[in-house]
């Protein structure tokens, strides 16, 4: 299976909308770091953001820190096999907040990663830990 990007995926692709639209930057192999601003049409309860999203920011992370696992960033060409969620704090709508993600190995086809969310504080928000996996190359 061959995955493509046609820049539209709903957590950081550019010709989406509709989508989250997250811009990660790559310090180093194997991380990555966004900032978001949590809007409120992505509302839960009243000021806080969508358990949902905050999820599909946490596997976001993930994905992008394999992508980065050899120095290149960007999404890894990996999918999500299994995910587990975190959630410390609400995430509150219109209030910056840090994504990072970071691997924790990689053994070719399969990648473990965590990530998390911070306030500006530095405060965990919701973290997460992950496996990816890639599909196989015909």
């Amino acid at each position: 299976m061959k995955l493509n990007d046609d820049h539209f995926c709903f957590a950081c692709g550019s010709k989406n909308p509709d989508g989250l639209q997250i811009n990660f930057t790559y310090p180093q192999a194997g991380q990555c770091r966004a900032e978001f601003l949590p809007p409120a049409k992505f509302q839960g309860w009243q000021g806080i953001l969508h358990g949902g999203i905050v999820s599909t920011l946490l596997d976001e992370a993930l994905a992008h820190a394999a992508g980065g696992s050899q120095g290149g960033g960007g999404a890894s060409g990996a999918v999500t096999a299994e995910l587990t969620v975190r959630f410390k704090k609400p995430v509150k709508i219109g209030e910056p907040v840090i994504l990072a993600g970071r691997v924790i190995s990689d053994k070719g086809r399969m990648v473990e990663a965590g990530s998390e969310i911070t306030d500006r504080q530095g405060n965990i928000l919701a973290n997460a830990v992950g496996k990816l996996v890639r599909p196989v190359k015909k």
